[in-house]
């Protein structure tokens, strides 16, 4: 069966989906000043130090063989180095908001995926629903004003496709991490850890960062916020929701990135809530209500048993 969301995966949910929503907007400021390659390797370089500092104090650190390199290595490359890669080269050539409804492809790629990659996380119509309801709230949600500028930016559009594909398979790959006994702490350490080993030497040869004006305050405290925000506290709770409720469920997050950048605009910048926003809530709503599962089980009739004559 597929694994159920209780209240405690919905609350993790919730404030992973607000740490990545915050992801947009310092990438949005970090492109003004650095590369894509440069802004990914800081990312996961500091995400990592922060992770392994954390896991030095605590004592953590699990007992690391050659097997368990490759895997963390495969989920490194899976969930940080090749999305975070794509997405950040996305949003130099095309909006925030397009990267954004992108972005929400991901449940349903990952449904698709876990049908037929594995057995306990099926296919099923209310779980198909829920997946293009959501699709079809997040694109209310950003508005047409996102997608202005769009056209001809087909290779950002698709890297930032591909991204989703790589972070379905990272959340079906990683469900073995709960089988090998690694807390949470110690698999998003090792994940970008091996991210950051993979990245840096590449980005220093082809972005040569040492030769670049050096970034503002600003730019400065987006890639702190990125790092550990975004990345380093975000994969401890990845970690956590995909061993409480599986690849699926955990993928709802990217159709609750829209909902959480959009409050934090309206909390912090003093945005403006428009009726298109609420149209938009609502069918996220609907569409995480479908993927969960329990409302509709709440709504179907009881069938009693006839009582014998």
């Amino acid at each position: 069966m597929n694994p159920s969301m209780n209240a405690r995966a919905w609350a993790l949910l919730i404030a992973l989906s607000v740490l990545w929503g915050g992801s947009f907007f310092f990438v949005g400021i970090a492109v003004k000043e650095l590369p894509p390659l440069t802004i990914v390797a800081l990312r996961v370089g500091g995400a990592a130090a922060a992770l392994a500092l954390v896991v030095w104090a605590t004592g953590a650190r699990p007992a690391l063989s050659w097997p368990l390199a490759r895997q963390l290595a495969v989920m490194g490359l899976l969930n940080n180095l090749i999305p975070f890669t794509l997405l950040v080269w996305g949003q130099t050539r095309i909006a925030s908001g397009l990267a954004a409804i992108l972005n929400a492809f991901t449940p349903i790629a990952t449904v698709v995926l876990a049908h037929v990659l594995t057995d306990d996380e099926r296919l099923t119509a209310p779980r198909a629903i829920g997946a293009l309801l959501g699709l079809a709230g997040t694109v209310v949600l950003v508005g047409r004003e996102a997608v202005t500028g769009a056209g001809g930016a087909l290779w950002a559009q698709l890297a930032c496709l591909g991204a989703t594909l790589s972070y379905a398979l990272a959340s079906i790959y990683g469900r073995r991490f709960k089988a090998l006994g690694l807390s949470p702490l110690a698999t998003a350490t090792g994940q970008v850890s091996a991210a950051a080993l993979m990245l840096l030497p590449v980005a220093a040869v082809a972005d040569r960062p040492w030769t670049l004006p050096s970034p503002g305050p600003e730019t400065w405290g987006a890639i702190l916020g990125i790092a550990l925000l975004s990345t380093a506290l975000a994969y401890v709770l990845y970690f956590r929701i995909l061993a409480l409720a599986g690849a699926t469920n955990l993928m709802l997050v990217t159709l609750l990135v829209p909902v959480s950048a959009l409050a934090l605009g309206v909390l912090v910048l003093d945005e403006t809530l428009r009726p298109a926003h609420l149209a938009g809530f609502a069918l996220i709503a609907a569409g995480l209500a479908c993927i969960d599962g329990r409302l509709l089980r709440r709504m179907r009739p009881v069938r009693h048993a006839a009582s014998p004559d």
